[in-house]
């Protein structure tokens, strides 16, 4: 009980004082918003790239003339690599026993596509073989895929996400119906199911294609080609690369004392570059934040100093009534931790709703994370006793007779 009516002098105290109390309040909240800010934005940056990164799947990789590049250097001489090739595609099928789907892909950028007097601009056009659909995360919505046949004969069908159906074909089905890619025509015969934005970008704003067809339109891909492989498990898939790569150094000769001149991306590998990029990235930035708490600290100290000096005689009175010295300590470290934990709070839902703006304005998703939350409130507690304890101790400490001599 005499912890409550310790708490609930301080709070008085606090409401009193009600302009002090806003003030120190205002530094806590701005340094605490500051730094959730910050880590829900760069959260929901990893959430969102995360969710775009597991249409691979786990047991998925891919090779590309590039790979992943983590320097100037890797990326000019990366450059200078010779494009894949599609005859790859049938060499890795035959000298790869632990792959089950190998699936030639690239991608033209830019592609306007038409339907009577609608057009749409910039669309992501995909040329793919009819087996992509089975390795990566894009599902069947309505109709159908293209066939095999159809990719051999080189046949002009269109397989479209939900965001091509919407502007495109309003309020009508799209299966059997025409559009001109580039003003050549296709006939829809399939609708993928709903994806959304992730990664910045609309996933359902995209054609497919098949592969052989997309190179009679626009030309060999040549340093645009990508091949999509599928292991037969999560656990082969080292095995996997390592029977891609025998391959590919083999047909691209390549000298044993050499680098591979070609890269194999997993989702796995883009998130450990990723996070060793926001890893530095975060320290750095919440190092900066921080110091907006450290400012809303001494403000803490500066005004529960101001206010031990104020209320000495008071101090002085509830020691010579018989208040012990722990007594004293708890009533002002209760203000500040009222003052910091509150500020906290108020901070936290700020800087998470500061987060989800920023995220949105880059077209991501997020969710608030548990460890921001857990971060801000240990933060603001932290400061709350670090900057309290001096002026408490200061009033505990003080002797009765000095305190109610104190003018």
């Amino acid at each position: 009980m005499i912890f409550w009516e310790i708490f609930k002098m301080a709070a008085n105290a606090l409401r009193i004082n009600r302009m002090r109390t806003i003030l120190t309040l205002l530094g806590v909240i701005i340094g605490v918003s500051s730094v959730i800010t910050i880590i829900s934005a760069l959260d929901g940056l990893e959430q969102s790239i995360r969710s775009e990164l597991e249409f691979l799947g786990p047991s998925t990789f891919i090779v590309t003339k590039m790979g992943i590049l983590r320097s100037d250097e890797e990326f000019f001489e990366a450059l200078k690599r010779k494009p894949l090739k599609y005859e790859y595609v049938k060499a890795i099928e035959e000298g790869c026993d632990d792959c089950v789907k190998v699936a030639a892909s690239s991608n033209a950028f830019n592609s306007e596509i038409k339907y009577r007097n609608n057009k749409l601009r910039n669309v992501l056009v995909r040329g793919s073989e009819y087996n992509i659909i089975d390795i990566i995360d894009f599902e069947l919505g309505q109709g159908r895929f293209y066939t095999a046949e159809e990719d051999l004969t080189r046949r002009h069908v269109a397989f479209i996400g939900t965001t091509i159906q919407d502007e495109l074909f309003p309020g009508i089905d799209p299966i059997g119906k025409s559009l001109k890619i580039n003003n050549v025509k296709y006939e829809v015969i399939g609708i993928a199911k709903k994806k959304g934005s992730s990664f910045g970008n609309d996933a359902d704003r995209v054609v497919f294609v098949p592969y052989h067809t997309f190179v009679k339109q626009f030309g060999h891909p040549r340093g645009r080609m990508s091949i999509f492989v599928k292991a037969n498990s999560v656990e082969d898939v080292p095995d996997a690369m390592d029977q891609v790569r025998n391959v590919l150094r083999a047909r691209r000769h390549v000298p044993y004392d050499k680098k591979d001149d070609f890269g194999m991306v997993t989702a796995d590998a883009v998130m450990a570059v990723l996070n060793d990029i926001t890893k530095f990235l975060r320290m750095g930035l919440v190092g900066v934040s921080s110091i907006a708490l450290i400012v809303g600290g001494i403000i803490i100290m500066n005004i529960m100093m101001v206010s031990v000096t104020e209320r000495t005689r008071e101090i002085g009175i509830r020691k010579s009534i018989g208040a012990r010295q722990k007594d004293i300590l708890m009533q002002f470290l209760y203000e500040s931790l009222i003052q910091s934990l509150g500020g906290g709070a108020i901070g936290i839902a700020i800087g998470v709703i500061l987060g989800k703006i920023l995220i949105s304005l880059m077209n991501f998703d997020m969710t608030p994370s548990v460890s921001a939350i857990i971060v801000g409130l240990t933060i603001s507690t932290g400061v709350g006793l670090f900057f309290g304890i001096y002026p408490a101790m200061k009033a505990a400490k003080m002797q009765p007779v000095k305190a109610l001599s104190y003018e």
